[in-house]
C-alpha cells in the first residue's frame, strides 16, 4: 500500500517540465499499473448529444475509464437520498465525504475547514484545532496535521459510512445512520462552531485524553483538551455529565446539540450566545462595478431556541485585509496565518479589480521584423500542437497560439494572424465534435464533462478540470474577439459554455453541474484533487492555471456580450490573487511559519503549503508552476513586486545560478517587477534557448520587450472597463483597454484618467504618474495609493528600499486616542474627488519586539485646501502587539475610534498618517518601502 500511495500521489498531476510526452505517457503507464487501473469495461453504444454546430457524447469511449477507487473499481457518489440529485462539487475540501477514493475508508480522510478540522468515522466526527506547525519532507513542508481534540456523535453510533447530506457554498452535512440511529453535523470554513442533529441516543463527546472542565453552567460545559478550550451547548434542561473522557448528555425530545472552539476561555459567554443559531446554508454574492470587487459571504441561520440569528464566523487573511467591517478582538490560528472573527452572519470585501488584456500593448520597443520572424516559426512549424493528444497538452499548444494572435493582429502580420486562429478553430473543433479521436464525454453520476484522451486523473480522479479547459477558454475568447460567428451558440459557443459550466458554473440551480467545481469561494482559490483523498486534505499546485481559467471567462465574457461570465471571472481572478499572494508567494511575510525556510511554495494543502511539486523537485520549476501560463491575466502578479524579487531570488539560490528550464517562464514573471533586469537576461541569451512547451520565443520576446519600455503594471490604478491596465516608467503611465463591444466607449481609471476605445479595438495612451525620477520629492499625485517612506514621506513611487522607522514609547500612559510623539508621514499637492462607497484603508507592519503591552494607533487626516487645516481626521482603534520580535499587521480592519470633520474634493491637498503607541513603556517599529506599509485614500 505504502509503495502504491507514493506512485500515486507523485504522478497525480503530472505537470509540464517533463522531458517529453512519450516518457510522461510511459510514467503514467506504470503508475496505472500499480494501482490496477486497468482498461474499463466496453460501455453501451454511446448516444451524441448536439450542442450548437459541436456534440459530445454520454457514455465513455471504449477502453476509458471514469471516477474509480485507488483499485480501479467504479466509484459513485456517496450521497443520501436527500441529496441524490443534487451535482456534488468535486474538488472542494470536504470532497472526501461523496468521493469513496479508498475501498476501505467508506467514512473521509481529513477535512480542513479552518479554523477547525475533521474526519468522519463510524462513531461520528473528529475534531481538532491544530496551532502548532510541522516542518516535515527534509523542511520542505509545513503543515498544521489534523489530529483529533474529540469526537462528537452519539452514544451507540456505528455506522457502516458517512455519506454527503447536503451542502452551500462553504458548508457541509455529513450523515451517519446505523440502523438505531441517525446523526448530522453541519461544518464549514471559517465556522467555530459544529451543529450538530440526532436521533436514537444521547448526545456524546468522546475527548482524546481527560479534559478539564473550566465551566460548568447544567446544559453549557466548557472544557480544556490539549491545550484547546471547547464549548459544548445541550438543549436548555439538560446536563452534561462528564466520565473520563466520555461526556454525555440526554437530549429528551429535541435533536440538536452543538460546540465550539473558543479562541480563550473568557469567550464562553459571547459564543453561548449563538450556540443554537444553527447554520443552514452559506453563500456567496459578488459584483464588479466602476474598477472594483465586491463580494458579500453570508451565512443562514435557524433558531433552535429563543430569537437570536447571528452567528460567529472566522474570517481568513485575505478576507479581513479587504474588509472594512467590524471585527471582535477574537482571533485562530490556521495553515493560513491569522484568522479573525466578525459577530454577524455576513461581511463584505472590496478590491480593486485585477484587469485582464488580450495582449500588452503596443510599444516602440519590439522590433516587428524580428517579432514577425519568431511568429512565423511557430506558425509554420510542422506540428504546431507538438504532438498533444490529451486535454492537457492539446490545452497548452491552443494556449502558446492564442497567445500570439493578437500580437501578430498588432503589428500588421494579418496573414500570420489568421492562419493561427484557423489552427486554434480546427484543433477545438475536432474536440468539439463526437466520435473521432478526441471528444468530451458526459457522466451523469458525477455530473460531470471529460475530455478523453484524458491526462492526470482528469479522468479517474476527476482532477485538474479548471487546468486543462482553462487553455480551451481562453483559446475561444481569443477567437471569439475576431470571429464572433464562430463563437455563436449555434456554432461551438455551446460547448465552450459547457467547458465553463463543468468548471466554474455560476449557478446554483443546474442540474447538469455543480455551482463552481473547483474554486472553493470561502477559501479564495481553488482546489485540484477531484477526490480529496490525501491526509493533507486537498491542495492545489498551478494556482496560475487556475487564474488562466478566471481570464479566460473575462475574456470570453466580454468578447460574447455576456457580462455575468465577464464578472464572474473578475470576481474569481481578484479573489484568488489575493489568496495567491498570501497563502502562495507569503508576499507580507504573515503566513508561513518562522520555522519554514521559504519564501514560496509550489502547493497550497489544506494542512499548509509544500516547496514542492508533484514531478520535480527542480526549484525553477518549483517557482514557475505558479507563473503558467503568462497571459494578460498574469499582471495581478505585479501588485507584489517585493515578494516576486524575493521569489527569484530564492530560485537563483536553491538552483545554484539563474534559470536554465523554464528561464522564459521566470523572465517575463521578473519583468512584472524589474522588466530592465529582465530583458538583461533575455538579451544575453539572444533567442538561443529553447521555449517551455507552453510559450514561445515569439510572446516572451513581446513581452519582456514592451513592458521594458512601457514599465511594470501600475497595480494602484484601475480601470472601470475589466480589459483595461496601466503601466508605469519614469514618471509616466501608460494606460490600455479593448473593447470588444459594438460600440466606442470611454474607459475611466481609478486616478482620474480617461481613454477612449473605439468598437472591437485596442486604445492606448500615456500619461503623467506612477515612480518619478527623484522619489525625495513626491510632487503632485495622481494615485489613490501611497507608500510610507523612511524621512515622513507618503510616496506613490515603488522602488524605495525597505526600512524601519521607530515609534516613540508612550512612557507608560494611556494615550489612546490622542497623538503622542507620532512618527508622521505626509504628502502634499494632493488632487483628488471623493470616490463614493470607499473608505480610508491602510496596511502596516509593526513589530515591538519582545516588549510587552505595546499598542500601536494611527491618525490618518486630511487638509484640503492645503492651508494648514485639517479638516478631517480619522482615528482607529489601537493594535496590541505581541512580544514576539517580528512583524504583525495592523490595518484599517481595526476600526474605527473616532471621526472629525467631513471629506471633500482634495485641491492642492495635503494628507498626513500619524502613528503612536497608545500603551506601553518602550519603543516599536513600523516599516517602510514596501506594499506592507501603504495608506489608501478615498479618493480618484
Amino acid at each position: 500500500m505504502i509503495e502504491v500511495l507514493l506512485v500515486r500521489t507523485s504522478l497525480s498531476r503530472l505537470a509540464p517540465g517533463l522531458a517529453s510526452r512519450p516518457a510522461a505517457a510511459t510514467l503514467l503507464a506504470i503508475a496505472v499499473a500499480a494501482v490496477g487501473l486497468g482498461p474499463a469495461a466496453s460501455p453501451a453504444a454511446a448516444a451524441t448529444i448536439p450542442a450548437g454546430a459541436g456534440s459530445y457524447t454520454d457514455s465513455r469511449p471504449a477502453g476509458t475509464s471514469g471516477p474509480t477507487t485507488n483499485t480501479g473499481a467504479p466509484v459513485t457518489p456517496k450521497l443520501t437520498t436527500a441529496a441524490r440529485d443534487k451535482p456534488v462539487p468535486t474538488n472542494d475540501w470536504w470532497s472526501s465525504l461523496a468521493y469513496q477514493r479508498y475501498g476501505d475508508n467508506p467514512y473521509s480522510t481529513p477535512m480542513y475547514g479552518h479554523p477547525l478540522t475533521y474526519q468522519a468515522k463510524a462513531s461520528g466526527l473528529e475534531v481538532g484545532y491544530p496551532t502548532t506547525p510541522a516542518i516535515v519532507g527534509d523542511g520542505r513542508q509545513y503543515e498544521y496535521a489534523h489530529k483529533a481534540d474529540l469526537t462528537v456523535g452519539l452514544s451507540g453510533l456505528n455506522s457502516p459510512d458517512t455519506k454527503a447530506d447536503a451542502w452551500s457554498d462553504w458548508t457541509v452535512t455529513p450523515y451517519w445512520a446505523d440502523g438505531s440511529r441517525t446523526f448530522r453535523a453541519t461544518i464549514g470554513h471559517g465556522m467555530p462552531f459544529v451543529y450538530a442533529k440526532g436521533s436514537g441516543g444521547d448526545a456524546r463527546i468522546t475527548t482524546a485524553s481527560t479534559p478539564t472542565v473550566f465551566s460548568d453552567q447544567g446544559n453549557v460545559l466548557g472544557i480544556t483538551v490539549a491545550g484547546h478550550h471547547y464549548a459544548l451547548f445541550a438543549p436548555t434542561g439538560s446536563d452534561w455529565n462528564v466520565s473520563g473522557t466520555a461526556i454525555t448528555a440526554g437530549l429528551g425530545s429535541k435533536d440538536y446539540f452543538s460546540l465550539a472552539v473558543l479562541p480563550s476561555t473568557d469567550a464562553l459567554a459571547t459564543y453561548r450566545k449563538y450556540a443554537f443559531s444553527f447554520v443552514t446554508g452559506s453563500q456567496v454574492a459578488w459584483q464588479s462595478t466602476g474598477g472594483t470587487v465586491k463580494a458579500t459571504y453570508s451565512l443562514t441561520t435557524e433558531a433552535k431556541e429563543g430569537t437570536e440569528r447571528g452567528t460567529l464566523q472566522a474570517l481568513y487573511r485575505h478576507q479581513w485585509l479587504h474588509t472594512t467591517d467590524a471585527l471582535t478582538p477574537y482571533t485562530y490560528v490556521s495553515p493560513r496565518g491569522t484568522m479573525k472573527v466578525r459577530e454577524s452572519a455576513s461581511f463584505t470585501t472590496s478590491q480593486k479589480n485585477n484587469g485582464v488584456v488580450p495582449a500588452l500593448p503596443a510599444s516602440s520597443g519590439v522590433d516587428k521584423a524580428r517579432l514577425a520572424g519568431y511568429l512565423n516559426e511557430v506558425a509554420n512549424a510542422s506540428d504546431p500542437f507538438s504532438g498533444a493528444a490529451d486535454t492537457y497538452w492539446t490545452g497548452k499548444a491552443l494556449g502558446r497560439l492564442a497567445q500570439l494572435v493578437p500580437v501578430a493582429d498588432q503589428i500588421g502580420e494579418t496573414a500570420t494572424r489568421d492562419k493561427l486562429l484557423g489552427l486554434m478553430k480546427g484543433r477545438l473543433q475536432e474536440w468539439f465534435t463526437a466520435g473521432g479521436a478526441s471528444e468530451f464525454s458526459y457522466d451523469k453520476d458525477w455530473k460531470t464533462l471529460t475530455g478523453y484522451p484524458a491526462s492526470y486523473g482528469s479522468d479517474t480522479e476527476l482532477n485538474d478540470h479548471h487546468f486543462h479547459y482553462s487553455y480551451y477558454v481562453y483559446a475561444a475568447a481569443i477567437i471569439a474577439q475576431y470571429d464572433q460567428a464562430w463563437a455563436a451558440d449555434s456554432a461551438w459557443g455551446t460547448m465552450i459554455k459547457h467547458l465553463i459550466r463543468d468548471t466554474a458554473n455560476p449557478s446554483r440551480t443546474d442540474s447538469a453541474y455543480p455551482f463552481l467545481r473547483g474554486f472553493d469561494v470561502y477559501a479564495g482559490h481553488s482546489w485540484a484533487s477531484g477526490h480529496q483523498g490525501f491526509a493533507a486534505g486537498n491542495n492545489q499546485e498551478s494556482s496560475s492555471e487556475s487564474i488562466n481559467l478566471s481570464a479566460g471567462l473575462v475574456l470570453w465574457g466580454a468578447a460574447t456580450g455576456d457580462n455575468n461570465l465577464r464578472d464572474l471571472g473578475s470576481f474569481l481572478l481578484t479573489t484568488e490573487s489575493e489568496a495567491i499572494t498570501q497563502y502562495w508567494f507569503d508576499a507580507s511575510q504573515q503566513v508561513f511559519p518562522a520555522s519554514f525556510g521559504h519564501d514560496t511554495v509550489g502547493m497550497v494543502w489544506g494542512s499548509g503549503g509544500a516547496y514542492s511539486t508533484w514531478w520535480t523537485a527542480n526549484p525553477e520549476e518549483i517557482h514557475g508552476i505558479n507563473v503558467l501560463p503568462v497571459t494578460g491575466g498574469s499582471l495581478h502578479l505585479a501588485r507584489e513586486k517585493a515578494a516576486i524579487k524575493r521569489n527569484i531570488a530564492e530560485m537563483e539560490r536553491e538552483n545554484g545560478g539563474p534559470a536554465q528550464e523554464w528561464r522564459d517562464l521566470l523572465w517575463q514573471f521578473e519583468s512584472l517587477s524589474d522588466p530592465a533586469a529582465a530583458k538583461a537576461k533575455w538579451d544575453g541569451v539572444n533567442g538561443n534557448y529553447t521555449p517551455e512547451q507552453g510559450d514561445s520565443k515569439a510572446h516572451t520576446y513581446h513581452w519582456i520587450n514592451t513592458l521594458n519600455t512601457v514599465g511594470a503594471p501600475d497595480m494602484t490604478v484601475s480601470g472601470d472597463l475589466p480589459t483595461s491596465a496601466v503601466f508605469s516608467k519614469d514618471g509616466t503611465r501608460t494606460y490600455t483597454a479593448h473593447n470588444h463591444g459594438s460600440t466606442a466607449r470611454t474607459v475611466t481609471f481609478s486616478d482620474g484618467k480617461t481613454l477612449s476605445v473605439p468598437a472591437r479595438s485596442t486604445a492606448t495612451s500615456t500619461g503623467p504618474g506612477g515612480p518619478g525620477p527623484d522619489p525625495e520629492e513626491p510632487g503632485p499625485s495622481t494615485g489613490n495609493t501611497f507608500r510610507l517612506k523612511t524621512g515622513g514621506v507618503l510616496t506613490t513611487a515603488t522602488t524605495d528600499p525597505a526600512g524601519a522607522d521607530t515609534v516613540a514609547s508612550a512612557d507608560g500612559v494611556n494615550r489612546d486616542g490622542t497623538p503622542y510623539r507620532p512618527t508622521v508621514y505626509e504628502v502634499k499637492k494632493v488632487n483628488g474627488k471623493v470616490a463614493s462607497g470607499t473608505a480610508t484603508a491602510f496596511r502596516l507592519r509593526v513589530d515591538a519586539g519582545t516588549k510587552v503591552g505595546l499598542a500601536p494607533q494611527v491618525r490618518v487626516s486630511y487638509d484640503l485646501t492645503g492651508d494648514g487645516t485639517f479638516d478631517r481626521a480619522e482615528t482607529f482603534r489601537y493594535f496590541a502587539t505581541d512580544p514576539v520580535n517580528g512583524w504583525e499587521e495592523y490595518t484599517q480592519a481595526s476600526g474605527a475610534q473616532a471621526t472629525t470633520g467631513s471629506l471633500g474634493e482634495l485641491k492642492n491637498g495635503t494628507v498626513r498618517l500619524e502613528i503612536w503607541n497608545a500603551l506601553g513603556n518602550g519603543t516599536s517599529q513600523v516599516q517602510t518601502g514596501t506594499d506592507a506599509a501603504v495608506l489608501k485614500i478615498p479618493y480618484v
